[in-house]
């Protein structure tokens, strides 16, 4: 069977709670990533921030270069265990409205799944023979 620690990306770029906002911006675009796990110290998953979370931003009449990560991100977040079935992470991935997912073993974070993640994977095993034409 596989799991979601088959094929999660392990280079994380995550972000803390007190991280500035515009620091996020520039991660997100920077990286053509649409959102980050937002971790304690420890690597303990406590929220994630997409750039849905910051759209709001576009709206201030006033801009406070104070706001943080805290002020945006959405908590408590949707995760998956790393040896969880990638078919379940998949079907998450399916059926709502997420693009990604963090990945946990005893409650930190080790690695985040994607769906083009999951595509990558498809085509892998395509090019490998593995999946039927």
């Amino acid at each position: 069977m596989l799991t979601a620690k088959d094929i999660m990306t392990k280079h994380i770029i995550s972000v803390k709670a007190n991280t500035p906002i515009y620091d996020v911006l520039e991660l997100i675009a920077k990286h053509d990533i649409s959102g980050l796990p937002v971790v304690k110290d420890d690597m303990t998953l406590i929220g994630i921030i997409s750039e849905k979370d910051v759209l709001s931003l576009f709206y201030d009449s006033e801009e406070d270069n104070n706001q943080t990560v805290n002020d945006f991100m959405t908590q408590p977040p949707l995760f998956f265990d790393a040896n969880e079935s990638l078919l379940d992470v998949c079907d998450f991935l399916k059926k709502n409205v997420f693009r990604r997912v963090p990945i946990t073993s005893k409650g930190k974070l080790v690695g985040i799944i994607s769906i083009r993640d999951v595509i990558e994977y498809i085509l892998q095993l395509r090019n490998e023979g593995a999946v039927a034409n």
